[in-house]
């Protein structure tokens, strides 16, 4: 493990895996470093990886009040830490993370994004009114669990009954340590999960090369969302992984990955 402190002297905790031109993950919701390990291991042999604990999470530091301006300030203290500039990959709302960093003007030289979960149109419903205030009070009282449970069900949108079941899963606690962060993943989706386009100014804010990319097994929302941020961004290569869900599997993605990030 190593360490960079960011803008606002928070200390930000990464892995730092093979040789190569940099190439810096970006996880999403729920997640820490250890979630891009597998992924990281395989694209050692051609790439500098560097996976993180975003702010909040694992051994990172977390510094209130919560903005995304300041982990867009982390990702940016941790492309200086790796030479200034390189290339980064975002999954999920580390993808809408990733978007913003661009748009702010971050010195990323190509992004991949793997299905940020945007809705943009009908085919779910948006995120409920109060979906930001009620995670905050059940975070606040404490009701880690349930703060997860109502992401589980409101903002991914599984079955309640499903999500009873996954509270006996071993990767519950996991999760649970983490539901303080939940709010912090609603605060970078913004209103982008309302049903209404994304912005028009990222035809202008993001000029570099850029792969949008979603599984084949994915439901036809997050589909539609991925085929939305393709045709906003001038340029980007949308590609569909096949067999492949939210969680696509490390050694499909990295071929992939691979490919774009070399060319």
């Amino acid at each position: 493990m190593d360490t960079v402190r960011s803008a606002d002297g928070t200390t930000i905790a990464f892995d730092r895996t093979g040789d190569g031109p940099p190439l810096i993950i970006v996880g999403g919701a729920l997640s820490d470093r250890a979630a891009a390990a597998p992924l990281a291991e395989i694209l050692s042999g051609d790439f500098t990886v560097v996976a993180y604990d975003r702010r909040g999470r694992g051994d990172s530091g977390d510094t209130p009040p919560y903005a995304v301006e300041r982990e867009v300030e982390d990702l940016a203290a941790l492309l200086a830490a790796v030479g200034g500039s390189g290339s980064v990959l975002g999954h999920s709302s580390g993808a809408a993370l990733a978007i913003e960093a661009v748009v702010r003007g971050l010195p990323i030289t190509r992004l991949a994004v793997y299905e940020p979960p945007f809705i943009v149109d009908d085919s779910r419903p948006a995120l409920p009114a109060e979906y930001d205030e009620h995670l905050n009070e059940l975070v606040a009282e404490g009701r880690r669990g349930d703060a997860v449970a109502y992401f589980m069900t409101a903002g991914v949108g599984l079955p309640t009954a499903m999500v009873d079941q996954m509270r006996g899963a071993p990767m519950w606690p996991a999760m649970e340590a983490l539901a303080h962060t939940i709010p912090y993943d609603g605060r970078v989706m913004g209103d982008h999960m309302s049903g209404r386009p994304l912005p028009a100014g990222w035809a202008s804010a993001v000029t570099i090369p850029t792969l949008v990319m979603d599984g084949g097994n994915s439901p036809g929302w997050a589909r539609n969302a991925v085929s939305a941020v393709a045709a906003a961004i001038p340029g980007a290569e949308r590609r569909t992984l096949d067999g492949q869900d939210h969680g696509a599997a490390p050694e499909v993605l990295a071929p992939v990955l691979r490919s774009f990030f070399v060319a």
